[in-house]
């Protein structure tokens, strides 16, 4: 009797203990279903060091916007209206594109250097427009202006860790995770670390992956070369306990049948 009540409350322990274990692994826990929530953050991309930028101009005028644009990329073609029609990249040749250097410039045809670092993708458009038409090059220029690289780093108790490379230039902390094999059994949700430059400075904030509060953080839209770090929870100590608990067992176990052992043949 006493040894089939012992059974029956070591099921029922592990039972509760999967169901906690499954409760702190949900996702946004506090959602409520058919309840709408208003968007409140619009992410832009602001232009960083090392960003790779394709910047077309084209005008009604195509040969006025020749001289303005990186010959060779193969990606684009200026039409005699001025509209810029995407080619696509033949085999596997890559888009050329400017990559921001360690001060923040770029050095564009014709203009020389410009300096984008903190800039938006809008507000390099405007910037560049203005720049032509102030010393009369093209009186009516179009801008073109995307991202060729977006880079960020997953670590710690995810699927797969490693460094990543996403094509455009809008991506959340849940897609990452998504790309990364997403989070383990042993991963503390509550305390995503996100580890971001900001120029010359670098911040360290933490996301809490539990909540819809997650969506207004500003560790939501990823950066260009952000650190994401995912901490073990207690379950991942309680097993390193346990193989180190192990490892010391066998340890002496093996320890103990040697001396055994000798003893034993130095007797004799």
């Amino acid at each position: 009797m006493k040894k089939t009540l012992y059974l029956i409350c070591l099921a029922a322990s592990l039972i509760l203990s999967s169901c906690v274990s499954r409760e702190k692994l949900l996702y946004l826990q506090d959602m409520d279903v058919d309840k709408e929530y208003p968007i409140t953050q619009k992410y832009e991309p602001v232009i960083q060091r090392d960003d790779e930028l394709s910047i077309i101009v084209s005008s009604k005028d195509p040969e006025l916007a020749m001289a303005f644009n990186i010959p060779g990329t193969g990606s684009y073609t200026v039409n005699k209206d001025g509209s810029v029609t995407n080619a696509g990249n033949q085999g596997s040749e890559k888009e050329v594109g400017y990559v921001v250097d360690s001060n923040g410039d770029i050095d564009f045809p014709v203009l020389g250097k410009l300096h984008v670092e903190g800039m938006t993708r809008d507000q390099l458009i405007n910037y560049i427009k203005d720049q032509l038409r102030s010393k009369g090059l093209i009186n009516e220029p179009i801008v073109r202006v995307s991202f060729l690289n977006f880079k960020f780093t997953v670590l710690g108790e995810v699927g797969s860790v490693g460094m990543f490379e996403f094509k455009g230039d809008r991506l959340t902390l849940l897609e990452a995770i998504a790309m990364a094999g997403d989070l383990k059994s042993t991963s503390r949700i509550d305390r995503i670390k996100i580890i971001r430059d900001y120029g010359n400075k670098r911040r360290v904030m933490y996301a809490d992956l539990r909540t819809v509060d997650l969506y207004n953080s500003p560790a939501f839209y990823l950066h260009q070369n952000d650190v994401i770090f995912v901490e073990p929870n207690s379950m991942k100590a309680a097993e390193q306990s346990q193989r180190m608990y192990s490892y010391w067992t066998t340890g002496i176990s093996a320890v103990t049948t040697l001396v055994t052992l000798i003893l034993y043949f130095t007797r004799k």
